[in-house]
């Protein structure tokens, strides 16, 4: 019996010893599985457990103009954050920030005493000035953190405001430029990491980190300043002359589809956007509205014909007899007893509609709206900037003789701006639609490389460059001869016509409230810029778009094609010209002359004299360029 004891107790002791191996072993793989597999997991949970992130933002990208303008920036502006667990006697820390804050002391103790790791006071302590963030920094409160932070800043205020758009106060875009391309602008927060026990102190052989942040890409645009600055100019003087509903202007190089520059009125401080009615801010009319064009429209109608073969401008002849009969319907000219026998030319010089129906007859339903589409009407042009209109054309089963006759002279249709502009820079830039747009690049602030670029968009010919330079030299005579008279610039050879477009509400014409317009391009030989101007109901006027729109235009050629470096043409058209006009001289010669001299010599330009000496080193206007009489003439003098 002993014997079979021992045996028993053998055989149990090794079952024992066996068990336990076994138990140790599969604890050891676990630790081993732990330690080696599960390590840097558990450690990186536990870490984050005790980490607290004060955010830092990163920097919006900037937006420029061609030339390196800056149009939107940045401004530091910090924000507040609090971790409630450091913070050791939360009543004084409310009662301080609250001071500086200008905030109540019990909101600001709520922010203190909040059940959250990390908690920012908002809105009193988010995106604050410099200077209070220093008064913060100065009380050296424990648990209260300053974060990098910043705003937009616009620095040319409501300048370009609807195409820039702006951005709200987490720095995400809300519209224009700033919505379209917020992901390129954004760029990447970054953090610095606290390490915390559970009681909020800071933990022992444990270094903050910081995250940089990656700041977002700067954006080139198309737009030039200069020309901007002079649109913009324009439009302030015509509203306070005019009080109009509405004013829009865009310029564009009709021979790539950059956009030089876009405003309308009324307009917008981005800064201050909340101060206008939404519908200010939220449509950007150039792009967005959409009217009858009017007799701009009929710039399309006479790229058709020509193309088709279906005119000669000096040698076919039109009676206007004031007004023309289509299907039982009568349509008028706006000239009242009509403009008599002319030219198919002095048919476009006088924007007479009769004879741009008989043209619309001549081509036939199918070719004239064929070449509506191809010039883009009916279809956004694609530019870079949302809530672009589409326009709205005749349904094929609805147009008939009257549809046809009223459309080809700019009735009955609804199109955009932009539509106009890009259509019109096709039929003067030698034939070619091309895409409008407003971003030239995106460049890298850190390197200054250009990271991405836009590049013209062709979409297709529309005419031939033969009937192209017909358009051209037809709509330089209208300026110099015609409806456009209002919009010539001594020295340079615009093109360009008129629009006047009776307003519709609820399917009928409005009396005395008409859109006026004026489409200009130049030079006329070889275009660089085209502008369209539109004015809304202009009131205390005549509401004609060669009396309002067409001294814009011109107003706006004279000063940006200097800029633009378009040298003054010699062989312009010579312009007619009536009584009203004021006579014309040349700028003589001045520079060698003495004051002596120059005394005695009768001129009938003011001279404003400037400098020491006694002979003319420098004059401008430069010798030999066309002014009109009494013009100021600036002499500088130096001693030889």
């Amino acid at each position: 019996m002993k014997r079979v004891s021992q045996v028993t107790v053998r055989k149990r002791l090794t079952i024992a010893l066996l068990a336990g191996i076994f138990i140790f072993f599969i604890i050891d793989l676990r630790l081993g599985y732990v330690q080696f597999f599960l390590g840097d997991m558990l450690t990186e949970r536990a870490q984050n457990s005790w980490s607290r992130n004060v955010p830092f933002q990163a920097e919006r990208g900037e937006i420029l103009d061609r030339n390196g303008v800056v149009l939107a920036t940045n401004k530091s502006a910090p924000t507040v954050f609090v971790i409630p667990r450091q913070i050791e006697n939360p009543a004084e820390t409310a009662e301080k920030l609250a001071s500086v804050l200008g905030m109540s002391v019990e909101k600001a103790y709520k922010h203190v005493t909040a059940q959250a790791s990390i908690e920012t006071i908002n809105p009193e302590g988010k995106k604050i000035s410099n200077e209070k963030a220093n008064e913060i920094k100065e009380l050296n409160l424990n648990g209260v953190y300053i974060g990098n932070d910043s705003i937009r800043h616009y620095p040319e205020g409501s300048y370009l405001s609807h195409v820039l758009g702006f951005a709200g106060i987490d720095n995400q875009g809300l519209m224009g430029l700033e919505l379209y391309y917020d992901e390129q602008l954004s760029g990447k927060r970054g953090a610095v990491e606290l390490y915390l026990s559970a009681k909020g102190k800071k933990m022992q052989g444990l270094a903050d980190e910081f995250e940089p942040p990656v700041d977002g890409l700067d954006l080139k645009l198309t737009i030039d300043s200069t020309v901007q600055t002079i649109i913009e100019r324009e439009l302030d003087l015509a509203e306070a002359k005019y009080n109009p509903d509405g004013i829009i202007a865009i310029a564009m190089n009709p021979n790539n589809g950059e956009i030089l520059a876009m405003s309308s009125r009324p307009t917008f401080d981005p800064a201050d956007f909340q101060a206008v009615p939404q519908e200010i801010y939220n449509r950007n009319l150039p792009i967005w509205s959409t009217y009858e064009p009017g007799s701009t429209f009929k710039i399309i109608t006479l790229a058709a014909a020509l193309e088709e073969g279906k005119v000669d401008l000096e040698h076919d002849y039109f009676y206007d007899s004031g007004e023309i009969e289509v299907a039982g319907a009568h349509l008028h000219c706006w000239k009242g007893g009509g403009h008599g026998s002319q030219s198919f030319l002095e048919v476009v010089q006088n924007s007479c509609n009769p004879g741009f129906v008989e043209l619309g007859m001549r081509l036939g339903e199918d070719t004239l709206f064929q070449y509506i589409r191809d010039f883009g009407f009916g279809s956004k042009t694609g530019i870079d900037l949302h809530g672009e209109g589409s326009g709205i054309l005749f349904r094929e089963d609805q147009v008939g003789p009257v549809e046809l006759a009223t459309t080809a002279f700019g009735q009955g249709v609804a199109v955009t701006p932009i539509q106009q502009v890009a259509a019109v820079s096709a039929a003067v830039n030698g034939g070619v639609l091309y895409t409008p747009y407003v971003a030239k690049e995106f460049i890298d602030p850190e390197t200054g490389e250009v990271v991405s670029r836009n590049t013209p968009e062709a979409k297709h010919r529309v005419i031939s460059e033969e009937t192209s330079e017909k358009i051209r030299y037809a709509l330089e005579s209208v300026v110099a001869q015609g409806t456009g008279k209002n919009a010539f610039v001594d020295g340079y050879r615009v093109g360009g016509k008129t629009g006047t477009a009776q307003k519709a509400q609820n399917g009928r014409y409005l009396e005395n409230n008409y859109i006026v317009s004026f489409m200009g391009f130049a030079p006329a030989d070889d275009p660089q810029i085209v502008v369209y101007v539109a004015v809304d109901n202009p009131k205390g006027t005549v509401q004609f778009g060669g009396t309002v729109a067409a001294p814009i235009v011109g107003n706006i050629m004279r000063d940006a094609l200097p800029l633009l470096g378009v040298e003054p043409r010699k062989n312009q058209i010579e312009k007619e010209r009536t009584w009203l006009d004021t006579p014309i001289v040349e700028v003589p010669d001045l520079v060698g002359l003495t004051k002596s001299e120059i005394i005695q010599a009768p001129y009938t330009l003011n001279l404003e004299a400037n400098g020491e000496g006694n002979v003319v080193v420098e004059q401008a206007p430069r010798a030999g360029v066309k002014v009109k009489e009494g013009s100021t003439i600036r002499i500088y003098f130096s001693n030889p």
